[in-house]
């Protein structure tokens, strides 16, 4: 998808009001025939009701064009109760019909569900206690109580993969890049935190006024949200997609084996594509560099799930050739429930082993493949793991169990789909694979950690310093204040000694 696309929004435009019934719409199947909606033009505009009007019809919603005495629900967006009462007042509308007064939060949430939810106190709209406005029976006379609050954390957040705000997750994605890119970290955090906040909501932000207590979006956040509500898209995230050396540096980085320091030097040089790059004879290239260039097409190109679960019966095969007991389970985005992903990756482990079999292991697996001709890449960094060291105080530390950073050719026929992401007159795709080999009794830690996401796993190392005095990483989980280490055989028990529920594998997409 183009990036620009992925950030635009239909911009509004503002358009005479009109007091007339708008043109005859697409009938559409009434699913809902008990409930009759009136959507209120007043501070909303003509071109946003007609929309909303037209995306609760093809939901099965009746929605009226104009109010009559078959409406049950009156929704209206940045208006109060009072405000609704004295609109119908200037309609002649009388007082004593039985109209609920409704906000626009409530539709959408119905929109999301496919069907009415519920209508709490945080939908209901308020009628002021000294408004001299004749009541309406449902509107509330109090002031709504709090919405549900969200907490700061994503590991106390459930977010799956159905975000109803990619509009704004995405512009947010672009910005927290290109600080990346600059190595601007306090500004990267803030649109990443961003981010990971919204895509856990259960509902689509429409107006500002939806972002109220909403944690983790300061000031600039709100201003890129407003922003794209106003103009349909992301002005900063626009300027970012258009500028030169962030467009440099995303180029540089999908190569293998190139980082930010790299992009830097060649950004410098004046280079502006990979072809100069590769043809420059002063340059010279690490081998991870070199796959990543001679493998460039296959690297970029999204592992799809079948091909995902090809190599992991690729990986079981060989793995267990040597350690029959073992336990091979594929963690990152995948075990999350994502269907593409830029590579794969596992976790192995093994209740019987000796240490001697464990650091031989990743060894004899390449060995076997090599000799089957399917290694196109490997490096493989020993562990340097100490069994009583605390753990790493940085919420971004990487573990220090043994690992292999692969390309493996996988065959088009170990893939069971009609379609695999291959180069036309290729019989294999190069494919991204790295293997962790930890200990049996650090499974669950590692597992955790391994399976992300990375805002994830950074909130809930966060959250275990900040609110629980303990300190976790990918191998223990460390009480300060008993001065003890937490055993755990399970991803259950690791969040029951955080006092937190357990957010399941596709919970955690933050």
């Amino acid at each position: 998808m183009d990036p620009l696309q992925a950030v635009h929004l239909s911009p509004r435009k503002k358009r005479p009001r009109q007091m007339g019934a708008p043109g005859a719409s697409t009938p559409h199947d009434v699913r809902f025939g008990d409930l009759v909606l009136f959507i209120l033009e007043k501070k909303m505009g003509t071109t946003r009701r007609a929309f909303l009007m037209e995306l609760a019809r093809r939901k099965g919603f009746r929605v009226e064009n104009e109010l009559s005495d078959s409406v049950t629900h009156i929704v209206a967006e940045n208006n109060s109760g009072s405000d609704v009462l004295e609109w119908l007042q200037l309609q002649n509308i009388k007082a004593s019909s039985e109209f609920k007064l409704l906000d626009i939060s409530w539709l959408v949430e119905c929109m999301g569900a496919g069907k009415p939810v519920e209508m709490t106190g945080r939908h209901q709209l308020v009628v002021r206690r000294n408004s001299s406005l004749s009541p309406v029976p449902g509107s509330q006379n109090i002031p709504a109580p709090a919405v549900h609050k969200i907490s700061q954390y994503a590991c106390q957040r459930r977010t799956t993969l159905n975000n109803y705000n990619q509009v704004f997750t995405d512009a947010f994605d672009i910005l927290a890049e290109n600080d990346e890119f600059r190595e601007n970290e306090g500004s990267c955090l803030v649109f990443m935190r961003a981010a990971s906040v919204l895509k856990s909501l259960p509902f689509p932000i429409i107006s500002v006024k939806d972002t109220e207590g909403i944690p983790c979006l300061g000031d600039k956040a709100k201003c890129v949200i407003e922003g794209i509500i106003e103009d349909g898209e992301s002005s900063e995230a626009k300027a970012v997609l258009n500028d030169n050396r962030y467009k440099s540096f995303k180029l540089f980085t999908s190569v293998f084996g190139v980082g930010l320091k790299t992009a830097e030097k060649w950004f410098r040089m004046g280079f502006k594509t990979l072809h100069e790059i590769k043809s420059d004879k002063s340059l010279r290239f690490t081998q991870m560099q070199k796959a990543g260039f001679l493998y460039y097409e296959d690297l970029i190109s999204r592992v799809n799930r079948a091909e995902a679960e090809a190599v992991s019966v690729l990986v079981k095969e060989a793995v267990v050739t040597f350690l029959p007991d073992a336990l091979v389970t594929m963690t990152g985005g995948f075990r999350r429930g994502k269907m593409t992903g830029h590579d794969v990756d596992f976790l192995i482990t093994s209740p019987e082993a000796t240490e001697e079999e464990e650091q031989q292991l990743l060894h004899k697996v390449t060995d076997f493949w090599r000799q089957q001709g399917l290694i196109l890449y490997c490096d493989i960094i020993e562990s340097t793991f100490e069994k009583f060291k605390l753990p790493s105080r940085k919420v971004d530390a990487l573990d220090h169990f043994q690992k292999c950073f692969l390309i493996l050719k996988l065959h088009h026929e170990r893939v069971h789909t009609e379609k695999s992401g291959q180069q036309e007159g290729k019989g294999w795709k190069a494919i991204r694979v790295d293997l962790v080999m930890c200990p049996y009794e650090r499974r669950a830690f590692a597992l955790l950690g391994w399976t992300g996401s990375r805002q994830f796993e950074r909130d809930l190392r966060r959250y275990a310093t900040h609110e629980r005095k303990m300190i976790l990483d990918n191998h223990a989980l460390y009480d300060k204040t008993k001065r003890v280490f937490l055993e755990a055989e399970s991803e259950e028990e690791i969040f029951a000694h955080l006092g937190l529920d357990y957010i399941e594998p596709w919970e955690r997409n933050a």
